[in-house]
């Protein structure tokens, strides 16, 4: 399919879903890096606590919580 009609289909609100090859899409500034932090045992614990409350990963809640900070941050 050419650019014009794959352009005029999404134009017009076709579904072009099977038209792409999603497979190697990437969200450009997400991409995933690894980082170590260490915390006290104490703030470890009140985690994990938070998180078995939550129903939630210790990785999870920590990721919530940093992007609520920088959310909240970048308004200010």
């Amino acid at each position: 399919m050419k650019a014009e009609e794959f352009d005029r289909r999404f134009d017009e609100g076709e579904d072009i879903t099977d038209y792409l090859d999603v497979s190697k899409a990437r969200r450009p500034g997400h991409e995933t890096r690894r980082v170590n932090v260490d915390f006290p045992s104490w703030m470890v614990e009140s985690l994990d606590l938070e998180a078995k409350r939550l129903g939630v990963t210790r990785q999870s809640i920590i990721k919530v919580w940093l992007a609520e900070r920088l959310k909240d941050e970048n308004r200010a």
